[in-house]
């Protein structure tokens, strides 16, 4: 047997929404004749698509067999056909729409992050709590093929005692003057609620609480090395938002993670994301699909001789951790997951609450870059 479960999906005509939403999520979904739930019967998703532009809606509409679109997006949650809203808008605007959402009894998944503020994604984790109404935020990179293999590390008790994690994020995004920008412009405009802060602090709160521990404290410096870029025109703008942040937090159990964010910066590692993780009984390097082991068994005496070039190679004395399983796309298994939760009432984790936590993160990095301090996370009490 296969139900039906309509959404609203806000924002696809933008690049994360159409590519990792539409395009490898929910039509994937489609194709593979919907969502299997704990009993065996399957749940199809039929989305409704909304954004600002109906041209747009209307190409993407028609090229990948779709009927239904909207510029009204009141309209679209007054539609009972369509109990899941999503959105994927900027975020300056995804406060506001998913209050309608709420206010309209519709279950909510979103990007992150939920707000602008910590003040706000509080309130609309009391919000959704409030009305009863399922609830839940993006968390995809713990489902991408190098995390799954490090926490499964960590569950094993591979590391021994956890003693750190060392991280680098981040590329060269082009300016826009002589190559176009990888990157919409309004993420180096602070005011239009841009900045690698707010974007990556999210990323990184969930990660380290969800594959090592939760985060108590943080040290961060916010700059911005880039001050003038190109928009989409190509006309010159000052970005008034953070392009690299610089931080160390801590973590439960005494662990230090120190990660580096950064859109002006060359690459020179496998992957554009890697953290290591450093235990008493062995380490591990993952990035978002790869990851390696060094045991504390087979690991190298390695001695300090500036007088000599350096003759061992190092990265050979690491072993590849297998697949031993077959990944999907790590966007497609979180929508899985949550559409199961709104119809099977499974676990579900990655809720407003865990939202709020990143943004808490993300302001607390902020904080502590003016303010040139250590800052300690205050509990969430809803």
């Amino acid at each position: 047997m296969t139900q039906r479960l309509g959404v609203v999906m806000n924002g696809v005509t933008g690049r994360m929404g159409y590519r990792q939403h539409l395009l490898r999520s929910v039509l994937a979904i489609r194709e593979q004749g919907g969502v299997e739930l704990p009993d065996g019967s399957r749940v199809q998703l039929e989305p409704l698509l909304v954004g600002r532009s109906e041209d747009k809606l209307r190409d993407i509409a028609r090229r990948h067999g779709l009927e239904k679109f909207t510029t009204d997006v009141d309209g679209a949650l007054a539609d009972d056909d369509y109990p899941l809203y999503f959105d994927a808008q900027l975020t300056s605007a995804r406060q506001q729409s998913i209050h309608k959402a709420i206010a309209a009894g519709r279950h909510v998944y979103t990007e992150k992050p939920t707000a602008e503020t910590l003040e706000g994604a509080i309130d609309l984790a009391r919000a959704a709590t409030s009305a009863g109404v399922k609830n839940g935020v993006v968390h995809d990179k713990l489902f991408l093929p190098g995390l799954v293999k490090l926490r499964r590390l960590v569950e094993s008790g591979f590391f021994g005692q956890i003693l750190s994690v060392r991280g680098e994020f981040g590329y060269w995004v082009f300016e826009g003057d002589w190559q176009p920008a990888q990157r919409p412009s309004w993420n180096y405009r602070a005011e239009d609620g841009g900045g690698i802060v707010a974007d990556m602090f999210c990323h990184w709160n969930y990660v380290l609480e969800q594959t090592v521990a939760p985060v108590e404290a943080v040290t961060a410096r916010a700059v911005t090395h880039v001050p003038v870029r190109h928009d989409e025109k190509g006309e010159a703008y000052k970005a008034t938002a953070d392009d690299a942040a610089y931080a160390i937090f801590e973590l439960e159990g005494g662990i230090v993670a120190q990660l580096n964010s950064s859109w002006a910066v060359r690459v020179d590692r496998d992957e554009l994301v890697e953290f290591q993780v450093d235990g008493t009984h062995g380490s591990a390097v993952a990035g978002l699909f790869g990851c390696k082991v060094q045991p504390r068994s087979a690991t190298p005496k390695a001695v300090w001789n500036p007088d000599l070039p350096e003759a061992h190679r190092y990265r050979d004395d690491w072993l590849p951790v297998p697949d031993n399983t077959t990944f999907d796309n790590g966007f497609k298994t979180q929508w899985e997951q949550f559409v199961r939760h709104v119809v099977a009432d499974t676990p579900h984790p990655y809720d407003f609450l865990s939202g709020a936590r990143g943004v808490r993160l993300a302001e607390a990095g902020l904080a502590s870059s003016a303010q040139g301090r250590r800052i300690e996370l205050e509990e969430i009490v809803l």
